[in-house]
């Protein structure tokens, strides 16, 4: 594994758990030599996981619409910076330049580009695996609704399998790299 995606927020949240978790995952990304895709922001928790990556000699890719370059603040010490015209434009550089996704700890943006990776794994459009980062049970409701989905005859069980949801960086990179092993020697 290469490159990992990480969606997340470009607010840093209200707790310090937070910033300490995206902050580890940048440095275990760099540590592995992983590199990281991300939204291209300096603010938030996605600056601080590409500071990370960037500050333990990892590489960071940042892909950002123009129209958020000045609300968001691009990140101006990344190894690459790439402009594109719109988010799904955003999604879809990010989808092809890598490996796995992972989301930490954001908002409605998070939620929509880590559920459209999934979604496209479910319809078989793409076979990288999808994590998220659970840092202090953030994610416990919407995976709870994930169960509802399955217990009502949405999601089928064995489509929950897509989904790696673990609480610690570290873990969380191990089993990506177990998931993608698996799916490359299919």
């Amino acid at each position: 594994m290469k490159w990992i995606a990480v969606f997340c927020g470009s607010r840093s949240g209200a707790s310090v758990s937070f910033s300490n978790a995206a902050r580890e995952f940048g440095k275990q990304l760099a540590v592995r030599n992983i590199g990281l895709v991300y939204g291209g922001a300096s603010t938030g928790l996605m600056g601080i996981v590409a500071d990370a990556v960037l500050d333990s000699g990892g590489s960071a890719v940042g892909v950002l619409p123009h129209s958020l370059a000045t609300r968001e603040r691009a990140h101006t010490q990344l190894t690459e910076l790439v402009l594109v015209d719109t988010l799904a434009e955003r999604k879809q550089q990010m989808a092809e330049r890598s490996d796995a996704f992972v989301a930490l700890p954001g908002g409605f943006g998070t939620l929509d580009e880590v559920f459209e990776m999934i979604t496209w794994t479910q319809l078989r459009l793409q076979a990288k695996p999808v994590g998220i980062l659970n840092i202090d049970g953030f994610y416990d409701h919407q995976l709870a609704m994930t169960d509802v989905q399955v217990q009502q005859g949405f999601v089928p069980p064995e489509h929950t399998d897509m989904l790696i949801a673990v609480s610690e960086p570290e873990a969380l990179i191990d089993q990506l790299l177990t998931a993608a092993e698996s799916i490359s020697s299919r």
